[in-house]
C-alpha cells in the first residue's frame, strides 16, 4: 500500500495531467500546478517564469524572463521581480546562462524581503530539450529541500513545460489558421473548399461578390447546385472527370470555363480550376476550386477579333480600289482620255489618304493603350483653327452646307493645336458621313466661366439612345450604321481620348430631337 501522502501526490499529478488536455487556458492550469506543489512541499507561495519569445526569429535568443503564473505572492512583490527578471539575457543557452541567475536573483530577493527567514527553490522546465521557464517555491521556514522534495518539483515542473509547450503550438497553429484565413478572405480570386462527396465546406469573400451567394447560403450544400452554367466550354465537368478516374496524381488539375449564372440571374463569365487533395494511399480528401472572373479576358478577345475583322476589311477596301485603278491605267491595250486620268488618279489620292488616316488613327489607339499619347500645350485662340478646319470641309464636302457660330471673342483654350484638329476633323467628318446630301452641318462655340464648349450637329438619323453610351468605345459601331457606312469605329474613341487628356470631356447633347449634337468641352486658359 502506498502512504496516505503518495496516493495525493499520484491523484493531483493524474488530475493536472487531465487538466493540461482539456483546458485552453495556460493561467488556469499553471495556477493549478503551483497551487498543488506549494501544498505537497508544505511551501507557502510560488511562481512560474517564463522566457520571452525571440522576436527577431533567429537562433541569438534576445533574453528577458516574464512571471506567468503565481501563488501566494502579494502583488507589490511581483511588481518588484517583475524588472528583476526580465532584463536576464540567456546568450542561447538558458540552462547555462540565464537559469542559474534566475535563481540568484529570486533567492536573494525572497531572503532580503524576508530578512533571511524564508527559502526556495527553482525548477527549470523543459519542452522538446528547451529550457523554456522556471518553477520556484518558497518556505517560511528555514530549512533546506531535500532529495525527495526536488523529484517532486520536478514531476510539476515537467508538467507546467508540457502545458506551456502545449499553449504555445496552440497559439502558433491559431495564428497560423488565422493568416490562412485572411489570405482567403483577401485572395480576389474566389475559393472554394470541397470535401469528397462535392459538398462545399469553405466559401470566401471573392465567391460571394462573383456569385452572388453567402456563405450562409451554400456551406454544406453541393457545389453543381450552387455553381450553374449558362454556358460552357467544350471539355468534362467535374463529376465527368471523375467518372473517367480523375484525378489520377495530386499535381492533376481540372479547367473549366463559360458563362456562370449568379444568383440575381446575372451572367460572369469564369475559368474555374479544381485542384485535388489525397491521402497517401492515393484517396481523395479534398478538392479546392479557383474562381478567376475572365470578364475582361474575353472581352480582350473579343476586342482583338473585332480589330482584326474591321482593320482587315478597312485596309482591304481602299487597297483595293487602288490596286483596281492603278491596273486599268496601266493597261497597254487602252488611250485613257486626260479627264478619265484625273478622275482615276483623283480616286487613287482619295483612298490613299483614307489609308494613311486609317493608319494614324490605329497608331493613335495603340499609342492610348500603352500610355504614351503626348500633347504639346499652349494657349490658343479657337476661331482661327475652327474656322480653318470648317473651311476645309467646304472645299471637300461640297453636297453639304457648313455654318459656323463661333463668336470673335471667344475665350482661348489650353490645348495642343494639332491634337484638337483632330478633334474637330473627326465630329465634322462624322457628321458629313451621317447625314444626307443637301443638309446643313453646324459648328458652335461658346465661352463659359470655366470652360470653352464646341458642338458639332448634322440632320442625320441621330444616334439610337440604346447606343449613346458606346459611341465613344473603340471599335464600336451601331449595327445600322456599319451596314450603310464604313469606318473602323476609332474616330470618336480618340476624340474622346484627347478632349479626356486636356481636362474637358465630350458627350451626345440628348435634347437634339433630330439628328445628332456631339459637344466637347476644354479649359479655358
Amino acid at each position: 500500500m502506498l502512504p496516505d501522502y503518495r496516493v495525493r501526490q499520484r491523484d493531483e499529478l493524474l488530475e493536472i495531467n487531465r487538466l493540461i488536455t482539456e483546458e485552453l487556458d495556460l493561467g488556469v492550469v499553471l495556477a493549478r500546478i503551483l497551487r498543488v506543489a506549494t501544498q505537497l512541499l508544505s511551501s507557502h507561495a510560488g511562481l512560474v517564469a517564463l522566457r520571452e519569445d525571440n522576436p527577431s526569429g533567429t537562433s541569438q535568443a534576445s533574453g528577458g524572463w516574464r512571471i506567468a503564473a503565481s501563488h501566494g505572492i502579494r502583488s507589490e512583490f511581483l511588481r518588484e521581480l517583475d524588472p528583476l527578471l526580465s532584463d536576464i539575457p540567456d546568450h542561447g543557452d538558458p540552462a547555462r546562462f540565464a537559469l542559474p541567475e534566475v535563481n540568484r536573483r529570486l533567492q536573494r530577493m525572497t531572503r532580503a524581503a524576508s530578512m533571511g527567514l524564508l527559502d526556495g527553490v527553482g525548477l527549470p522546465l523543459i519542452a522538446r530539450g528547451v529550457v523554456i521557464g522556471v518553477i520556484f517555491v518558497f518556505r517560511s521556514y528555514q530549512g533546506s529541500y531535500s532529495a525527495e522534495d526536488r523529484r517532486l518539483l520536478q514531476s510539476f515542473a515537467s508538467q507546467a513545460a508540457i502545458a506551456v509547450s502545449n499553449a504555445s503550438l496552440y497559439t502558433e497553429v491559431s495564428r497560423q489558421n488565422q493568416y490562412l484565413d485572411t489570405i482567403l478572405e483577401s485572395s480576389a480570386d474566389g475559393i472554394l473548399l470541397l470535401d469528397s462527396q462535392h459538398r462545399i465546406q469553405r466559401f470566401n469573400r471573392a465567391c460571394v461578390r462573383l456569385t452572388g451567394y453567402s456563405p450562409e447560403d451554400v456551406i454544406g450544400l453541393r457545389h453543381e447546385d450552387v455553381l450553374r452554367w449558362l454556358r460552357r466550354e467544350p471539355g468534362p465537368t467535374l463529376e465527368e472527370a471523375e467518372a473517367d478516374g480523375w484525378p489520377l496524381s495530386p499535381q492533376a488539375t481540372l479547367y473549366l470555363e463559360g458563362d456562370l449564372l449568379r444568383r440575381d440571374r446575372g451572367v460572369v463569365s469564369l475559368g474555374i480550376t479544381y485542384a485535388p487533395t489525397l491521402t497517401p494511399e492515393g484517396r481523395l480528401v479534398s478538392i479546392i476550386a479557383n474562381l478567376r472572373d475572365i470578364t475582361r479576358f474575353r472581352e480582350a478577345e473579343e476586342l482583338k477579333s473585332t480589330f482584326i475583322s474591321i482593320v482587315s476589311h478597312e485596309l482591304r477596301t481602299p487597297v483595293a480600289l487602288i490596286k483596281g485603278y492603278v491596273g486599268t491605267l496601266r493597261r497597254d491595250d487602252a488611250d485613257w482620255d486626260p479627264a478619265v486620268v484625273r478622275d482615276s488618279l483623283a480616286v487613287i489620292e482619295d483612298e490613299a489618304d483614307h489609308l494613311a488616316s486609317l493608319i494614324d488613327d490605329l497608331l493613335d489607339a495603340s499609342r492610348l493603350q500603352a500610355g504614351a499619347l503626348a500633347l504639346d500645350v499652349a494657349e490658343i485662340s479657337l476661331p482661327p483653327l475652327l474656322e480653318r478646319v470648317v473651311e476645309r470641309y467646304r472645299t471637300q464636302a461640297t453636297t453639304h452646307t457648313f455654318k459656323t457660330d463661333v463668336p470673335s471673342d471667344l475665350p482661348d483654350a489650353r490645348a495642343d493645336e494639332q491634337r484638337l484638329t483632330q478633334v474637330v476633323t473627326n465630329l465634322l467628318s462624322n457628321a458629313v458621313r451621317y447625314s444626307p446630301d443637301g443638309s446643313e452641318i453646324r459648328l458652335q462655340a461658346e465661352g463659359k466661366p470655366a470652360e470653352v464648349v464646341v458642338c458639332v450637329s448634322d440632320q442625320g438619323a441621330g444616334i439610337n439612345p440604346a447606343d449613346a453610351p458606346h459611341i465613344f468605345d473603340r471599335f464600336f459601331r451601331s449595327p445600322d450604321v456599319a451596314r450603310n457606312s464604313k469606318g473602323a469605329g476609332l474616330g470618336l474613341f480618340l476624340a474622346k481620348a484627347i478632349v479626356e487628356a486636356h481636362g474637358g470631356r465630350i458627350w451626345v447633347d440628348p435634347r437634339i430631337r433630330q439628328g445628332a449634337r456631339l459637344c466637347f468641352s476644354l479649359p479655358r486658359a
